[in-house]
Formats: C-alpha cells, structure tokens, sequence
C-alpha cells in the first residue's frame, strides 16, 4: 500500500464537488463471493455461455438454476466486507454522491450505502417469467430446480442481468447522469472491460475528471486514463482511504 499515492487520492477526494464509485466483483471476493473472471473465478467453472446468456436459461432453465443455486449459497453466507462499510462512511461525510454496482449481492445496502444505482439487477428477487409474479430468493425453495411460480407454475427467473439482456433503462440513465456529473470516479474491484459499464469511467476521464482505481492488478484503465492507483485488496485500502478523508 503507498502511503503517498493513500494521502494523494484522499486529497482529490476532499476536493471533490461530485464523486461517484463503481464497483466490480472484487471488492465482494473478501465477503467470499468470488469474483467471476480471473483465476479460481465462475467462469472458469461455468462457461459464461453456456450459463450465464439468456438463451442458454430460457432453453434450459434447470441446468442454468443448478449454477445459481450454488451462487446463492455462497450470498447467503457474505456479509459486507470492510470496503463495504468503508464506500458507506464516504457517502456518509458527503464525499461520494453515489455508487454504482456490477455486483447482485446487495452488500452495499447492507453496509448503509444508500445512494446505490444496481447496474445488473439485484438478486434478491425473483420474477415468473410467466405471469410477472415476484418473489424474493428467502421464502423461495430450491430443492427442485428450477424454481417455480406458486401462482401459476412458471419459471422463476432472478431480477439480474444475463449476457444478452439489456441493463434495466433507470439504471443505465441513473448512472450516466451520474456520471456525466462526476468529477472523480473511485473504480473499486473492476478492470471496467464489460460494456456499457466500462463506458462510466471514460465519460469521466474524457471530460477532465479524476480517476482513482483501487484493483489488486493494474487493468486496462490503469495505463489509458487512471490518475491514481492504489494497488492491493480494496478491504484495506479503502478503511484507510475513509480514514484520511475524514482527518
């Protein structure tokens, strides 16, 4: 962890008049959801294709459900990480006007971050892909996959966005007006390569903002258009980064 660049980014922070977060499957691997691409990552397990593209449910939703179980089990078990709370006390001194998530696990909201635009969707509820009935994945049984509708026996689907559906419109417009407000863009846990996602950051840099990346390897973003990197796990960086904002 540099101490200088540490003291460099909080003093960009300070000066912020309105500064947004995104976050990616990182800054949740020390809740213990691991992170999708990368070593030991989902999709080395599970090709995104063949489970993650909203064909591949609507074709076999069972074989599809078989994978989100197993995620579930693990986001039953997360709790919010150091990071979580940290973006939350941020947002708290008035620093961050908003966050932005890849992530479905819900565990900014329940760190207190409050101000949280939900790019993917959020896994907590279900809707019948049938009726348009919706649920929520606690009072929702999985011991037969997959699950089904009470009301009419039809598939249940999670509220999160498979490869091949579009982002939900308010939070697409949510989050690039956020965007285009932005003046320092604090990019957590994400080498921002997915699309429109990856769009944030740039829209920020592209006007003369201000980008912090805190990612445990350099990404893309590093090289084109971060002006501060802090290296190393987000659970420790961003406690310390709160802590000198708040000095």
């Amino acid at each position: 962890m540099n101490e200088e660049q540490l003291k460099a980014a909080a003093r960009v922070l300070k000066k912020a008049q309105h500064a947004v977060a995104l976050t990616g499957a990182g800054i949740s691997v020390d809740s213990g959801i691991p992170a999708f691409r990368g070593a030991q990552g989902l999709w080395d397990r599970f090709d995104p294709q063949e489970y993650a593209h909203i064909s591949s449910f609507l074709t076999n939703p069972g074989k599809v459900w078989g994978m989100l179980k197993e995620l579930y089990q693990i986001m039953e078990r997360a709790q919010p990480s150091p990071a979580h709370y940290a973006l939350a006390r941020l947002e708290e001194l008035g620093i961050l006007k908003a966050l932005v998530t890849q992530n479905v696990d819900g565990l900014h909201q329940r760190a207190g971050s409050k101000r949280v635009i939900e790019f993917h969707g959020n896994g907590e509820t279900l809707t019948c892909l049938s009726c348009g009935e919706q649920r929520i994945i606690q009072e929702t049984s999985l011991d037969q996959l997959p699950p089904t509708c009470p009301r009419c026996g039809g598939v249940l689907k999670p509220d999160v966005v498979f490869f091949g559906e579009p982002i939900p419109p308010q939070a697409l417009e949510e989050a690039f007006q956020e965007a285009d407000e932005c003046d320092v863009m604090l990019v957590v846990g994400t080498s921002a390569q997915v699309y429109p996602a990856a769009d944030l950051p740039r829209r920020v840099a592209w006007k003369g903002g201000s980008i912090i990346e805190v990612n445990l390897d350099e990404t893309h973003l590093t090289q084109d258009m971060t002006h501060l990197f802090l290296q190393g796990p987000a659970s420790k960086i961003l406690p310390k980064l709160a802590e000198l904002v708040e000095e």
